[in-house]
């Protein structure tokens, strides 16, 4: 497998568990929807959280919010629903965007809540 999936694997992994140490239940991991993921569904008091992870090897690349492109939303919205009717959720949904970043022996963690919202059209 290449490093940089390798790479992300371990984002995945650091970012979940910062999630759980902040309280949120994580429901899923990288949810399958089509061809494409989720990467991480969790719960936090009346909140489904649709979690996005960006992990980077340095800092010298964009922001991981700016690399959300318009159709990275719409899939997210459209899979959102779908597990939503799935699981018959009633919950309130915020979209959020984090980003993992190797530092030497630790990793640089941003947690962006609310990166964006839903398209209203």
């Amino acid at each position: 497998m290449a490093d940089h999936n390798e790479l992300g694997k371990e984002g995945e992994e650091r970012a979940a568990v910062y999630f759980a140490s902040e309280g949120y239940k994580i429901l899923e991991r990288n949810w399958r929807y089509h061809p494409k993921e989720i990467d991480l569904i969790a719960q936090k008091d009346d909140l489904l959280i649709i979690a996005e992870i960006k992990t980077r090897s340095t800092e010298d690349w964009e922001h991981p919010q700016e690399s959300i492109t318009n159709s990275k939303i719409r899939f997210l919205v459209d899979a959102t629903e779908a597990y939503i009717m799935e699981n018959d959720i009633d919950l309130e949904v915020r979209f959020d965007v984090v980003s993992v970043i190797p530092d030497g022996t630790t990793w640089k963690i941003d947690h962006i809540k609310e990166a964006f919202y839903p398209p209203t059209n």
